[in-house]
This record gives structure tokens, sequence and C-alpha cells, in this order.
């Protein structure tokens, strides 16, 4: 397997919503650079897709199906990492989901109660167990996936920001409580990402991309694969002198709000 770097060598990296999308190609980044990679998701089929991938390209991966909203099943998830690598070294509590555009009257309590469980309660239960194995070990890198909507508010988003502004600010409380004990926790915020999730965003029409896209000042939508990076170096020894940042990866899309 050929990689720019190694950095990960000998390390283990848990990955949630890794079935497709940033998930995926963070996975992917992980298994690349060295690391022994869980990748966890709740779609069976997409999950296989992941670790074959990276099995075929030489990597070690293990394929975990999981329902992160639910605490039983994220131990399961960790205990299983940590007695097939040896441990854990990064961790990368990625699994959302999408709200559809709405007023808030308008939104349906189950709509609420979905968006707030897989979006914020998932990264709340990743990281309380991810503590406990990183406060073991005596070290431990996290990242979290917020959202340009957890650092700015957006029309006909209201859920999605609170589950978003959520992940942003647990992230950084977290990250002060554990600052002296080695661990570093950190927020991801990308802005528009061409996935899978944008895809059912825009109704996979050009009208919807064409829509998207003019949000952006760089003029395009951003790749899986550059948010992959950031991650990557989030939880890398370079940043080692970085905690509770909310790093905003968006093409300029909030750069003016």
């Amino acid at each position: 397997m050929e990689a720019q770097s190694k950095k990960f060598s000998g390390k283990v990296a848990f990955v949630t919503g890794g079935g497709s999308g940033i998930g995926r190609a963070t996975a992917l980044a992980f298994a690349q650079a060295g690391a022994s990679v869980a990748v966890i998701d709740i779609a069976k089929s997409a999950l296989d897709e992941t670790v074959a991938a990276i099995e075929a390209a030489g990597g070690k991966a293990l394929g975990i199906k999981c329902d992160v909203t639910k605490s039983d099943e994220v131990q399961a998830a960790l205990n299983k990492t940590v007695e097939t690598f040896g441990g854990l070294d990064a961790a990368f509590n990625n699994a959302g989901i999408e709200q559809p555009v709405g007023l808030l009257a308008d939104v349906p309590e189950d709509l609420w109660h979905r968006v707030i469980g897989v979006n914020l309660t998932s990264v709340f239960l990743c990281m309380k167990y991810q503590l406990e194995i990183m406060l073991k070990n005596g070290k431990g890198a996290i990242v979290n996936t917020s959202s340009g909507a957890g650092v700015t508010a957006i029309q006909g988003q209201a859920v999605y920001c609170a589950s978003k502004f959520g992940v942003t600010s647990m992230s950084k409380a977290a990250a002060i409580e554990y600052a002296g004990q080695n661990i570093r926790i950190n927020a991801l915020c990308p802005g528009i990402i061409d996935t899978p999730m944008i895809g059912r965003f825009t109704h996979n029409t050009d009208e919807g991309r064409e829509r998207m896209i003019a949000q952006e000042p760089v003029g395009r939508m951003g790749r899986p694969e550059e948010i992959a990076g950031a991650v990557l170096w989030l939880c890398s020894d370079d940043t080692a002198f970085m905690t509770g940042h909310a790093l905003v990866m968006d093409g300029g899309q909030t750069a003016g709000m």
C-alpha cells in the first residue's frame, strides 16, 4: 500500500460512518498511513465495501456493524476494536444524517430525536467510552464531525444546527476536561462536500448541485479526501499543541458570517 507517510504505523483508528463519504475516505487514509482501522457503520453492505477496499490495498481493517445511538453497541464495537488490534489511538466520530429543509414549527418530533440521536448523542456515547480506553492508555486523539452549521445558523436547518453546534461545544468542553491527560479533542466543520448525503440533499439533480456549489466562494464542492487529510492531521503529532479547536473547512462559505 503506497502512502505519502506512515505516521500511523502501529496505531489503531476507530472511524464511525465509515461506509461512505467522508468516513470511507478517512478510513482509507488512516489505513494508507499505516493504521489498523476499525470501520463502523450501520449499513453492512457499505461497511463491507470500505473494508474490502482497505484490504485490497494491503491495509488492516475490521468492519463492525453498529448503531452508534445505542450505548451497548458502541461499547461492544470499541471492545472488539481493542481485542482485535490491541488498543485505540485515534477516533473519528463522524456518523451523521441530514435534515430536510423546513421551518422549526413544522419539524416532526421524531425527526428531532432522530437527528439529535445520530448527530449528537452518538458523539457523546463514542467519546464517553473512547475516553475510558484512552485514559488507561495515557494518550489519544479524538476528532468529531461538526459542520459549518456548527458555527453559524442556517435557515431551514434548525435541528441540524442544534445537533452540530452541540458537537462543537461538547468537543471544546471535553477538550478542556482532558487536556492535562494527554488526550486531544477537536471538532472538524466541513462545508459542502461531495458525498452521498449531499446527493440526497440535492436529490441528485444538476440543478440541486448547482445551487449548492453557488454557495461556495471557491466555486466547487469539497472532496471527502480533503476532509480526510485534515482528520489525520488533527490526530497526528503535527497538531500536538491543538485541542479544543473547531476547524472549519468550507471553501470560504462561512468566512463572511
